[in-house]
């Protein structure tokens, strides 16, 4: 699978996509809007990241609770508890008056949940999906975070001049509904990856698992850090541009929108490999121009140019799922999912406040900086990644009861069970 009309010709891939989009303009809106509303209410530059990117540290929380509820639970199930509580979420926003202490936990809530279940949704493509098709349908899914971040960065931008924030946080309930139905009633349920009981328990065992792999480790530090260093640089665009600030979120969504389709669509996977390294580098670089404290055209250019570089997370996970043991698949790539947003949440944080002190231009420069360093550094450990063949990945040859890496898999006969089924409807990476 190699073109975007064979992907769309899967029917539960579409209504995915539609469903994400959904979802990600009613984030983007009502985010735009909750930090309108934050720096408006308080003019500090620390609550309005906070506001804005803040939420996902409860990621952390949920990566050492129930983050094995992503293979335990049914997707489908897993999902649409998801998005219930994002829906409900929306709409207590819209209420006029309410305290920023209870906007911040209402948040907080929301992103709990959906940490705990964000594995599944990105662990069901490669259900969905035929074997190797899944840097091909991430790479759209992230486009789709692309096209709506810019639509809803920048039609929230335009309704925040029409209307309260309260009513631009109505439109991110109607659009959440949009992403709850069709997630309940466009996919197909499926059998959990194990048998075993959601607990924190298991959870933490298979984090230590995970974490204890060399390999693993660097690949998820590789797409934490670098990637939320920049992101602390975006946290500071309301500060920097004002009410033009969705100017740059869109223009920083249109350069990871080209990125994710150039590498996912158009790069063989040999290409995608060989491009890790200088997309990495891409990502911080235009950022260290803010120094000179360019004015908003050019910002917003060096921000589409930076945002391609995302683009280099599509290869490193294409080697994490290469890598992941199949009964853990959810968990591992929610693991990934809540230690970068989580990362992000930081990288905003420290942003912040160091923006409270000093030039917000320089702090920017200084996060860009700070970016590069650690992507030279952390590069290193990616040599006990390499990319795993796909025959290989997709569990050919593969000795019964071991996972891709050659351990035995939890579970024993449980999990070659589980699995069997997978392979019988083609369903592997």
């Amino acid at each position: 699978m190699r073109t975007y009309s064979e992907l769309f010709a899967v029917g539960e891939f579409r209504n995915l996509f539609v469903a994400n989009c959904a979802g990600i303009a009613a984030h983007t809106s009502s985010s735009l809007a909750l930090g309108a509303l934050t720096y408006a209410t308080t003019g500090s530059a620390l609550l309005t990241a906070l506001s804005m990117f803040g939420a996902p540290l409860a990621a952390v929380l949920g990566s050492v609770t129930l983050l094995s509820a992503a293979d335990s639970l049914p997707p489908r199930r897993a999902m649409t508890i998801a998005a219930l509580v994002a829906l409900v979420g929306a709409g207590a926003q819209a209420v006029p008056g309410l305290p920023l202490w209870a906007r911040f936990v209402i948040i907080v809530l929301v992103t709990y949940v959906a940490s705990i279940t964000a594995g599944a949704r990105w662990a069901l493509i490669t259900d969905i999906l035929p074997a190797g098709a899944y840097v091909l349908g991430r790479s759209t899914m992230n486009a789709s975070v692309g096209i709506m971040q810019i639509a809803g960065f920048g039609v929230g931008g335009v309704l925040l001049v029409w209307l309260s924030p309260y009513q631009v946080f109505l439109v991110a309930a109607g659009l959440r509904a949009v992403a709850t139905a069709v997630v309940r009633f466009g996919l197909t349920e499926r059998p959990t990856r194990t048998t075993e009981r959601t607990s924190t328990a298991r959870t933490w065992r298979i984090n230590r698992k995970l974490w204890a792999d060399p390999g693993r480790r660097s690949l998820l530090l590789n797409l934490w850090l670098p990637n939320g260093l920049v992101v602390g640089c975006e946290a500071l665009f309301v500060p920097y541009a004002g009410d033009r600030a969705g100017f740059l979120f869109a223009a920083g969504a249109l350069g990871m929108l080209v990125g994710d389709v150039l590498v996912g669509r158009f790069a063989s996977p040999t290409a995608r490999q060989r491009c890790v390294l200088p997309l990495r580098l891409l990502l911080p670089l235009p950022y260290l121009v803010f120094l000179i404290r360019p004015d908003l055209p050019l910002a917003m250019l060096l921000a589409t140019v930076a945002s391609a570089g995302f683009a280099a997370s599509l290869p490193l996970q294409e080697r994490l799922i290469a890598h992941a043991p199949a009964y853990a698949r959810g968990q591992v790539l929610g693991l990934q999912q809540n230690g970068m947003l989580a990362g992000q949440a930081v990288c905003a944080i420290v942003a912040g406040t160091a923006a409270d002190h000093l030039p917000v231009h320089q702090t920017v420069a200084v996060l860009a900086g700070l970016s590069l360093v650690a992507t030279i550094v952390l590069t290193r450990g990616l040599r006990h990644t390499h990319p795993v063949p796909e025959r290989t990945a997709a569990g050919a040859g593969r000795v019964p009861g071991q996972d891709a890496a050659g351990s035995r898999i939890e579970g024993g006969p449980l999990s070659r069970v589980a699995t069997s089924g997978w392979r019988r409807r083609g369903i592997r990476r």
